[in-house]
Parts: C-alpha cells; structure tokens; sequence
C-alpha cells in the first residue's frame, strides 16, 4: 500500500509543496522577460566543451524543485543564441512575433495531438482553414495538405507522392529496381537529394541541373538531361523548382518549368520553404509566376511570416493524393467523423503537436493585408543594406538580390574570417556563403523589426572585423 509521504512525492513534492501551475506560469514569464531582454545585448557564446564542464546536462537520480529546473533552464538559455535578438542574421529565420508566441504556449498547454477531430475538436477546422487559405495564396480553387516538422519533411511528403505517383504499385511492392531520376537545380536545398535516400529512390538519382549566374535553373539543360534520360530508359520522378534559394534568394523560372514538367507527363514541385511568403505581397507574387502550375508546394511559415519553429506546410493541386500515400487502416485511433476532419490520414506522422495553432493567432493578428507591409519592410530593409554595400569601395555586392539576401564580399579578407571572429566575439551572427567560388558574406534581411540604423551598425561590425584581421 502506497503511504501518504510516498504518494506526496509521486505528485512532485520532492520535500515541499508541489508547484502550481500559477508557479509555473510565474517562472516561465520570468524566463522569458530575461530572454526578451537579452534581444539588444552582445552574448558571445562559450565553447561547447565549456558548456559541457560547467552545466548538469544529464538527468540526475533523484529529481529537484520546479524553480531549481527553472534555473537550470535559464543557464541553458544563457548558452543560447537569441535568434529573435538585432543581431542575427544566420538563418532563414529571426525576430519574434507576440501573437504566434501567444498561439505556441497556448498550444502546449493544450497539448493536442492533431491526428482527429475526436483528439483536436476545433484545432483541426484551424487547420483546414489555413491549409485552405494558404492554396488560394498558391493560386489553387481547393488543394490539400498538410503541417510538417519542417520545410525537408515537407519536401520529403512531396517527392513521396510524386514517387507513389510516377511508379506504379510501388507503395506496396517497394522499389522495383528500375531506373528512375528527379531533377533540381544545382542550387536547390540539401534536402532534395536527402530525401531520395530515404525515398529508396537512391540519392545518385538527383540530377542537379545548371543554374544561371544568379541561381536560377536553366531550363534548356533541365530539357535536354530529362529528354535524354527518357530516351535512355529512365523514369523520371519529379522535377523540384527552388522559390528562394538558400544563398542568393534565387527563383527559378518556374512557367517555363512547368511547360517542361507538363509536356512530359512529370510531376512538379515547388520548394517555396523560404520564398513562398512572396505570395503574400502583390508586387512581389511575380517572382513565383507560374507556382500554380505545379503539383505541390512547400512553404514554411516560421522563416518570412515569423511564426516560431517550426511551422511547415506541404500543399498539393489535387485533394486525395496525399491521403493515398499515407492512410492506414487504425481503428484504435480514426473512431469517429469523415476523413476530411481526421488529418491523421493524411500525414506523415501519428502523434502530432498543433503547429497551426501559432500560425493560425498570428494571421488573426496581422490579416493578408499586415503580412503584405511585412514582407515589403523585408524587402525595403534588403534595399538600404544594398545601399550601404555600394557607397562602401571596400564592399562589393556580388549579385543585385532578387529577395531578401544581400550577398557581398569585403576587399582584401576572407568573408568566412570575418563571420567566424563576428560569431566569436559576439558582435553579430551572420552566415557565409560560396557564389562564383568566391566566399560570401549572406545577409538574410527577414526581420521586420530592425531599423535602418541597426543595419548600419551591422556593416560597421563588418568593417570592423575586416581591420582586425587585415592587420594580423
């Protein structure tokens, strides 16, 4: 029989009163005030062997006080990088958003899985809408889809499909051994030719196709790899068109993609994990002209849109095709209600947390209208960036951006020095690219809260770092 001080500690006493969830919400505000006001500080960050020696990482025998974890928890984040800080230009990614934030904390309380109706209640409709409005964006009058964990499983529940549906029977027989080949450009994301391993498909199966001098594929040389492939045998699978590629923002030409991909009967995908948000501002739609032609489409909102990590979408033309390469028979779990408001059918995973919901408050917040003044104010910042870059002899912008990556080299230093000793020193955290061969210094302009002054302080570190190591 279990005693009173046995069952006291089984509910969290650990030698006093067990915490509420007031405390809990107290110590998490506290948390997060901390982090918020780290946003305009320089953190540089220790090294990992540092962090290792001087923080209990691995889970102790006997459990501590919900404010000790907190502590713990905040040690952690001071070993953090802030991506919602002024000074992080590293990923796709940056800034913060109150009513997406307020939708992610709201979701974890909550703590639905998003497989039914039955499980979800009104969370699945928040989906459908969302999935629903989001193919209108793309140009499509109904579509399907789905939430991922990230922009490569969305390309990965595409190019899964686009397999299902390029060779026959082979989601119940498996891979049969034919040739087969999917095509994207040579500046296409990892995840393309990732994927295709997982797929079966084999990663040598991705042709990487030349791209023009400004990232874009070229469609004469997709033209003559796929004619030649045919001709020799080889069963193409998809072709993946890149709507904002990684280094230099590139769009490939997707209108004419999709002549190629519909006179010969291939599947066409577009990644717009980064630039798909374009879909947004009617002066910059142009960039994805075409889109509306393809069979499927990824867009990630927690890059341009500023919904916390991660919030993906994988969109397909026509409904049911997804739900054909995904549903299984689980009458322990798909009890009740039609399979349109049970999503679980129709996803890569079982359980599943409620990304929508984030995305979902922050549209609600902002409309069409508030994401359109979003994406233009990213624009507007790449701009002054560019600006700065010309009337600086010592800068040089390699490519005139087509989004919101501004690509530049420094005179006389290697771009990756510069990024490293940046990173080092806490001053700015920015990534490094390769163009023409020639390292790179990538500014991704994505967060809508900086000023133009504190771009300008960005390129004084810039040219800071650049004296630094010039005088070594």
């Amino acid at each position: 029989m279990t005693t009173q001080s046995e069952e006291r500690k089984w509910q969290g006493d650990w030698g006093g009163e067990p915490a509420g969830v007031e405390d809990v919400f107290a110590l998490a505000a506290e948390l997060a005030r901390r982090v918020i006001d780290r946003d305009g500080k320089i953190v540089p960050l220790p090294e990992p062997i540092q962090v290792e020696a001087e923080l209990a990482l691995s889970p102790p025998r006997e459990g501590v006080s919900i404010e000790v974890v907190a502590e713990r928890l905040w040690r952690l984040l001071e070993c953090t990088p802030n991506t919602s800080g002024k000074r992080y230009f590293n990923q796709l990614f940056a800034g913060r958003d109150d009513a997406a934030m307020l939708g992610e904390m709201l979701a974890a309380v909550a703590n639905n899985s998003m497989y039914t109706f039955k499980a979800a209640g009104a969370q699945v409709l928040t989906e459908r809408a969302l999935l629903a409005h989001m193919g209108c964006k793309v140009g499509w009058a109904s579509c399907d889809g789905a939430f991922t964990p990230g922009g490569s499983m969305s390309n990965f529940a595409a190019m899964l499909v686009a397999r299902n549906v390029s060779l026959d029977g082979v989601r119940e027989r498996g891979i049969d051994g034919r040739p087969v080949a999917i095509y994207t450009s040579a500046e296409s994301h990892y995840s393309i030719r990732k994927n295709a391993g997982m797929l079966g498909l084999g990663r040598d199966c991705v042709r990487a196709i030349e791209a023009d001098i400004d990232g874009r594929m070229k469609v004469a040389a997709l033209r003559e790899m796929l004619e030649r492939d045919i001709a020799e045998g080889v069963t193409p699978v998809a072709i993946v068109a890149t709507a904002g590629t990684t280094v230099q923002g590139a769009f490939d030409p997707m209108r004419d993609i999709a002549e190629v991909a519909h006179e010969h009967g291939v599947w066409l995908h577009v990644d717009g994990a980064f630039g798909g948000s374009l879909l947004l501002s009617g002066k910059r739609r142009p960039l994805l002209d075409g889109c509306e032609l393809a069979d499927s489409f990824t867009w990630d909102a927690h890059k341009m849109m500023g919904v916390p990590l991660t919030c993906s979408v994988v969109l397909f033309r026509d409904p049911g095709l997804l739900q054909q390469s995904l549903d299984e028979s689980a009458s322990y779990l798909f009890q009740r209600d039609e399979d349109d408001y049970n999503p679980g059918v129709r996803s890569i995973q079982c359980g599943r947390r409620n990304d929508a919901l984030k995305l979902w408050a922050a549209w609600q917040h902002h409309g069409d209208e508030g994401y359109e003044r979003r994406v233009e104010r990213q624009f507007a910042l790449a701009a002054h960036a560019v600006g700065v870059i010309e009337a600086d002899p010592n800068l040089t912008l390699v490519r005139k951006p087509q989004s919101i990556n501004v690509c530049f080299a420094i005179e006389g230093v290697d771009a990756r020095e510069v990024c490293g000793l940046l990173d080092s020193e806490g001053r700015q955290k920015v990534s490094h690219g390769t163009v023409d061969g020639r390292p790179i210094v990538r500014l991704v302009c994505v967060n809508p809260d900086l000023t133009e002054a504190d771009l300008e302080e960005f390129f004084e570190d810039i040219r800071w770092a650049a004296q630094v190591i010039g005088d070594r």
